[in-house]
């Protein structure tokens, strides 16, 4: 693991916020856009605060599948406590190769209040979790910053990372400015054609290309403590998808000459047939990619121009 190192105390911005007064207006902000919902790039403009459901198929209140202290993260997420995942059930994607088909597609978990949301980070933070992780966000921002404040008053003070697909609206993304340190959005495919055929979505591509770029706005590139534990900054996830280098190489072009060539990249490996696919459906993707296709995903990211990267796929 390669970048730029801090010796400044990590001192999470959401406690200024939420001293000042700001955070409490980014809440009522957040719930009264529930109202007309555009949480999401989707824009249901349903009335979430009625319980009316869409694409997400959440209504006023989050649903949260499992939380615990993950050490299956990044190296400089989980550190050696963990790093303390929240796993928010549905998601406002389709991925017909989602591995965690059952909690992004099919009911799972329970409904959280604010308190028990709260409680949950406080939880795991006194378990020693290096950070608090939201996973799949996107579609409950207002329901997450409502939870904020109660966990900060009864004592939260880890840092925030944001574990999302990358299909994230840009009004969410404002209201988290100066709450999240941490994004790490995947970027999944780069062409419309692909994005609605495997993700359900052509407006995937145009909608990350956007959220990352203010993420970056927001964070910068991934900072480190003296534990090479991540501070602050941008982490982007890829995952290195069976005859898909034509969208990897548009990615990393797109990371290094539109974000930063410092962007931090975890390049993965990890893919296998689950969700939808099968022999029957979506036989082109019914296979894990070679060796060969995962070195030439990091080829194409140095001849893009990166040089920062999770390296343990390589080993």
């Amino acid at each position: 693991m390669s970048g730029e190192t801090s010796t400044k105390p990590a001192v999470p911005h959401y406690i200024e916020l939420h001293e000042s007064g700001d955070l409490e207006k980014r809440v009522a902000e957040a719930l009264a856009s529930l109202e007309q919902c555009r949480t999401c790039p989707w824009c249901c403009e349903i009335d979430r605060l009625q319980d009316q459901t869409k694409v997400c198929r959440t209504g006023r209140y989050a649903r949260v599948s499992s939380y615990f202290a993950h050490f299956g993260e990044e190296d400089c997420l989980r550190g050696w406590r963990g790093s303390g995942t929240v796993f928010f059930a549905w998601c406002n994607l389709r991925c017909v190769f989602c591995q965690n088909y059952d909690i992004s597609q099919a009911q799972a978990g329970s409904e959280a209040r604010p308190e028990e949301l709260a409680a949950m980070m406080l939880q795991l933070q006194k378990q020693g979790c290096h950070n608090i992780n939201w996973v799949t966000p996107e579609h409950v921002v207002p329901q997450i910053l409502e939870a904020l404040p109660i966990a900060i008053r009864d004592g939260l003070r880890l840092p925030i990372v944001y574990n999302t697909s990358g299909f994230d609206s840009l009004e969410s993304l404002h209201l988290m400015d100066g709450i999240v340190d941490i994004y790490m959005p995947d970027f999944k495919y780069w062409s419309e054609d692909k994005s609605k055929l495997y993700l359900k979505s052509p407006e995937y591509p145009e909608a990350t290309r956007k959220a990352l770029l203010e993420m970056h706005r927001q964070v910068g590139e991934l900072e480190f403590d003296d534990n090479g534990l991540a501070r602050r900054g941008l982490l982007v996830r890829h995952l290195v998808m069976p005859g898909g280098l034509d969208e990897t190489r548009e990615i990393m072009s797109f990371l290094a000459n539109k974000v930063s060539p410092h962007t931090f990249v975890n390049i993965m490996a990890q893919y296998h047939p689950d969700g939808k696919v099968n022999p029957a459906r979506y036989s082109e993707l019914n296979r894990r990619i070679t060796s060969q296709e995962f070195r030439e995903a990091y080829k194409l990211a140095r001849e893009a121009g990166l040089h920062r990267f999770d390296e343990r796929w390589l080993s």
